[in-house]
């Protein structure tokens, strides 16, 4: 079985954070702290054992925030010098919610403290508290991240106001109007880091959820001039919009303006299919020119009232085809139950999408023993 995540901060962990902060300050009760801890850690998630750790670390550290912090960045020197594979240094995750819960009255200090974090681990949560309570000075501060030596800082410029970052405090301004977000995302959107390229398509693909034209007007302008790694950008960023199946953004990502075919036949392999089996779906047709299409097909679920209550886009090929080829395509799509998804009897609507554009469809009952 694999580890719990949360164990990523369990009674070792705890032990070797309290040695390591007794170790650069000698008046550290180790053992109180640890025995604090202890009476609660088992029973909270990893983002709650961050916390709690955090808020246990300023039980027993000094009272003036900059000497505290001053003791903190001093053990993270020694977390900076162990070797520990990728970014996720959990250790350093309670560090960086200290500054989050006790730093916002010393911002500059606070900031400069997450700046030297941010490479352990990330500083992405505890940002969002300076965005609440300072959010001029901050943007301020990530607009100059933004440009920083350090991958990590840069990424952090753009993870950490992300408007639906998970998680995280919502950032619910930015959520309704995301022009503060673009000015960072434009000084990132060709970085060499491919660690910092995720996140900026990631912030964009949220802010997509919200206002999908501002994204396609956006990434329209980048494509312009868009290098290799802009062009990556603007792939990668798109996602939740080619599940949707909007049709503006298949030519954003090299696929034809428009789709030429006929002689379409879609058919399904039953008519009627019990929850656990498996629907082939079957698809031909005819290109009348040379053209780069992506085939998808959405499902229209049916809620507990018996009508449409939902639908969902799923892949099946992306596809160059020449100019008279005639296509023959199969897909199998089980239905079978999960823990995400409620199905519930009646019929169910399938709609095949050429780039976006629904071509055919067919439909099922579905039955529920």
């Amino acid at each position: 079985m694999a580890e719990q995540l949360k164990n990523k901060l369990n009674i070792s962990a705890v032990n070797e954070l309290g040695s390591l902060i007794h170790s650069v300050w000698p008046d550290f009760a180790v053992t109180e702290f640890i025995e604090t801890v202890l009476l609660k850690l088992d029973e909270l998630e990893l983002k709650a054992r961050a916390d709690y750790l955090a808020r246990s670390l300023h039980v027993y550290l000094p009272d003036d925030y900059v000497d505290a912090i001053a003791i903190l960045l001093q053990a993270a020197e020694y977390l900076r010098e162990e070797q520990f594979s990728g970014w996720a240094h959990y250790l350093a995750w309670p560090l960086i919610d200290y500054v989050a819960l006790y730093g916002l009255e010393h911002r500059n200090i606070s900031f400069a403290a997450l700046e030297k974090l941010t490479p352990l681990f990330t500083g992405e949560f505890a940002i969002r508290f300076f965005l609440k309570a300072y959010f001029d000075e901050t943007y301020q501060q990530m607009l100059v991240w933004a440009e920083h030596d350090d991958e990590h800082v840069r990424r952090l410029a753009s993870e950490g106001i992300r408007p639906r970052l998970p998680w995280a405090q919502q950032l619910t301004e930015l959520r309704h109007d995301p022009a503060l977000i673009w000015p960072l995302l434009d000084k990132l959107k060709n970085d060499p880091s491919l660690y910092v390229r995720r996140s900026v398509a990631n912030n964009i693909n949220d802010i997509s959820k919200d206002h999908p034209q501002m994204v396609i007007d956006v990434c329209s302008e980048w494509q312009k001039n868009a290098s290799e790694n802009t062009s990556w950008v603007i792939r990668h960023a798109l996602r939740s919009l080619v599940k949707q199946g909007i049709a503006d953004v298949y030519p954003l990502l090299g696929f034809s303006q428009s789709v030429s075919i006929e002689q379409v036949q879609f058919r399904l392999s039953h008519s009627q299919l019990l929850l656990g089996q498996t629907l082939v779906l079957e698809l031909e047709m005819l290109s009348k020119q040379v053209q780069h299409a992506v085939l998808d097909y959405r499902i229209r679920f049916v809620g507990a009232s018996g009508k449409t209550s939902r639908e969902k886009v799923f892949k099946w090929k992306n596809m160059r085809l020449a100019e008279a080829e005639y296509l023959q395509i199969q897909k199998r799509h089980t239905l079978q139950k999960i823990s995400t998804r409620k199905y519930y009897p009646g019929t169910h609507e399938i709609e095949c999408l050429l780039n976006g554009q629904c071509i055919a469809r067919a439909s099922f009952e579905l039955l529920i023993p």
